[in-house]
């Protein structure tokens, strides 16, 4: 009797796996070095897939449900072995139990800066995070190229070892789907699903895995494109830059021309409204009396110079001086180089008003 519980404890009579956990992906059942005798019952359960490892060759598969290890049913396992009279003995292999039910919300995020080309602002550095579902679909790539050897994979370990590879499986995809960095900081829900089906092939090739959603929670770019995109936006708003001009020196007058730019602004609009007076049919030109002459080039102060530097025109006009260099080099504003310098004239800036 002793030596019938010595022989059955030097054999595995049913394999099974009946943790419940929820964050288990694979598991590889303990043999404590003993032998699986011909005829031994395997118990997968739902959700559940057990597959067999031979000498590190991976050998046959079953799905859920009851069996009774012989040599029909394990085809695969047999050749590997190469047994030339079928299953009559005991034998030795690994048995991985791997998870197949759906994971969600796990968490992605990039830990550097992902370069992007766009369109529209060159190269651009996106920092990214959310949350994807997913589910092993080929099972022995999953335990050759993620879980390993690992007796009991978790989820907090597949974590960290797929969110580079996320990250980088994100990068591959962006860069497929050519997508402007405007849309992407503002269309997170379609843009997850556009991804969809350029990250799966690659996952599933690399990996055995299959995401059924992939959520951008939020996408951030650096400072100076935020800068940028809000520029555009202004840009777009204002439309014509020489109506913003005029908008501003209104605005100007409007709040009481308080300080040098105020009464700069006053000075010009009420400069080119008496042009407008004096080129209107039977106003001031039409009249045989001599109007009042402008200052000359060289007048004292008090008076308005010939030419004039881009912040004493962007003074005169009531605008940031950016403004009136981004109009010099568009040429909607004429002006002189002098060396590295712009000089605006004076009556550039009456033509600039009057356009």
């Amino acid at each position: 009797m002793a030596i019938l519980d010595f022989i059955k404890k030097q054999f595995i009579d049913i394999i099974e796996w009946t943790d419940d956990s929820r964050d288990t992906l694979s598991y590889r059942f303990p043999d404590d070095d003993r032998e699986i005798k011909n005829g031994a019952q395997l118990i997968v359960r739902e959700s559940q897939v057990a597959q067999f490892v031979y000498l590190g060759q991976f050998g046959d598969k079953f799905g859920p449900g009851k069996y009774s290890l012989t040599t029909d049913n394990i085809p695969i396992l047999t050749d590997l072995k190469g047994w030339k009279y079928g299953l009559e003995s005991p034998f030795k292999a690994d048995v991985y139990y791997v998870v197949t039910r759906l994971f969600t919300g796990n968490k992605w995020g990039t830990a550097n800066p992902v370069m992007m080309r766009d369109q529209d602002f060159g190269i651009v550095r996106l920092r990214a995070y959310g949350t994807y579902d997913f589910r092993v679909v080929d099972v022995p790539k999953f335990l050759k190229e993620v879980a390993g050897t690992d007796n009991h994979f978790r989820l907090d370990e597949f974590n960290d070892t797929m969110r580079s590879r996320i990250v980088s499986v994100f990068s591959d995809a962006l860069a497929q789907a050519k997508v402007p960095a405007l849309d992407v900081a503002a269309r997170y829900s379609e843009l997850g699903e556009a991804l969809l089906p350029v990250i799966n092939p690659i996952l599933g090739d690399k990996y055995g895995l299959a995401m059924t959603s992939f959520i951008l929670e939020n996408v951030s770019v650096p400072p100076e494109v935020e800068q940028a995109i809000d520029k555009r936006s202004s840009m777009a708003a204002v439309g014509n830059l020489n109506d913003y001009v005029k908008y501003q020196m209104a605005q100007g007058m409007e709040q009481g021309g308080a300080g040098a730019g105020g009464v700069a602004a006053e000075m010009a609009v009420g400069m080119a409204m008496a042009q407008q007076m004096m080129n209107q049919s039977g106003g001031l030109m039409a009249q045989t009396t001599k109007g009042i002459e402008a200052p000359p080039a060289n007048a004292p102060a008090g008076g308005l110079p010939e030419l004039m530097s881009p912040a004493q025109a962007a003074q005169m006009l009531g605008v940031a001086e950016t403004d009136v260099l981004a109009s010099l080099e568009a040429g909607d504003l004429k002006g002189k180089r002098i060396g590295t310098q712009w000089r605006v004239p004076k009556s550039a800036i009456d033509a600039f008003i009057n356009s």
